[in-house]
C-alpha cells in the first residue's frame, strides 16, 4: 500500500459495512501487513521491534466468490516464522464457540512430524473477535485461556492459548487493554461511520494505514459484493438462532402444560393413557 495516501480523510457518513464482517475484516488484514502486524501486537503485548515478519498463510484472492454460507474466514498468521496465530471474527452465537475454538487450536498444535521431538512444538495462538458475551454471566472484555494447574495456577506451558475479545465490553478494558490499545482496536472494529474512525486515527495515527485499507477494500466493487453475501448469510444464521429459540421455548412451554394436566389428572385418580 502506498505510504501516506490517505484518501479516507474526504469520507463521510456510514461504512457500508464494519469490520465486523468477516469478510472485509480479512481483505483489510490481507491488504495491509502493518495492519496485521500493529494488531498481533496489541494482543500479544509485543513491541513493533519484536516482530520480524508476519505472513498470511492461507491468503484468498480479493473479491474470490463464497458460495457456502459456512465458508470459514479465519486467517492464519505464521509470525516470525514460528508462532501460528489463528485470528476469527465471529458475530453468530452458536453457542459452541468454546469447543469449536478449542478443535481450532488443537489441530494447529498438533504439527509435529514423525521423528521430530515433542520440544520443538511451536506456540499457536486462537484469537476471537467476538459480537456477543461468549460465557452467559461471565462477560470479559480481553480474556486468555492457558492450561494451568487447577491449584495453584501454575502454567504447564505457554504454547497453547486461546484468546477472546468480546466487542460488546470494551467498557470493561483493564488498564493493561488500553495501554496496549486493544479497546483501540475493539472500538474501530465496531465503527459505522467514518467521522468514528477519524476520531480513532486523531489520536492513534498508526491506525491510518488501516483506516486507508479499508477505503480501498469498501470502494472494490468485487469485495463489496462478496460483503453483501456474508452479510445475507448472517443475517439468516441469526434468523435460524432465533427460530430454533423460539421453537424449543413454545415445545419446553407444551412439556410444562402437558406435565401439569398429567399431575391433575393423577391427583384426581385418573391414570393418565
Amino acid at each position: 500500500m502506498k505510504k501516506n495516501n490517505y484518501q479516507y480523510v474526504k469520507a463521510t457518513g456510514a461504512l457500508k459495512y464494519t469490520l465486523t464482517n468477516d469478510y472485509l475484516f480479512r481483505m483489510v488484514l490481507q491488504r495491509d501487513k502493518e495492519t496485521l502486524i500493529n494488531l498481533i501486537c496489541a494482543l500479544l503485548h509485543l513491541s513493533r521491534s519484536q516482530v520480524i515478519d508476519a505472513v498470511i498463510d492461507n491468503p484468498i484472492e480479493p473479491g474470490e466468490s463464497i458460495n457456502n454460507k459456512e465458508y470459514q474466514l479465519d486467517i492464519v498468521v505464521i509470525l516470525n516464522g514460528n508462532i501460528t496465530i489463528n485470528l476469527e471474527m465471529q458475530v453468530v452465537n452458536y453457542h459452541n464457540w468454546n469447543m469449536r475454538s478449542l478443535s481450532y487450536l488443537c489441530r494447529k498444535f498438533d504439527s509435529i512430524a514423525r521423528g521430530e521431538d515433542y520440544s520443538s512444538t511451536h506456540p499457536v495462538y486462537h484469537i476471537s473477535f467476538l459480537d456477543f458475551t461468549l460465557f452467559d454471566g461471565h462477560p470479559e472484555f480481553f480474556a486468555k485461556y492457558q492450561v494451568r494447574n487447577a491449584i495453584d495456577g501454575y502454567l504447564y506451558t505457554d504454547k497453547f492459548n486461546l484468546f477472546v475479545v468480546e466487542l460488546k465490553h470494551t467498557n470493561m478494558a483493564t488498564k493493561e487493554d488500553k495501554r496496549y490499545g486493544v479497546d483501540t482496536w475493539a472500538k474501530l472494529f465496531k465503527a459505522t461511520t467514518w467521522e468514528e474512525i477519524k476520531m480513532i486515527t486523531q489520536n492513534n495515527p498508526s491506525l491510518n494505514s488501516t483506516a486507508e485499507a479499508i477505503f480501498m477494500s469498501t470502494a472494490d466493487r468485487k469485495i463489496l459484493e462478496q460483503c453483501r453475501i456474508r452479510e445475507d448469510n448472517i443475517a439468516h444464521e441469526k434468523y435460524q438462532q432465533e427460530k430454533i429459540k423460539s421453537l424449543t421455548s413454545e415445545n419446553k412451554s407444551l412439556s410444562d402444560e402437558n406435565n401439569r394436566l398429567r399431575k391433575l389428572l393423577e391427583d384426581n385418580g385418573i391414570k393418565p393413557e
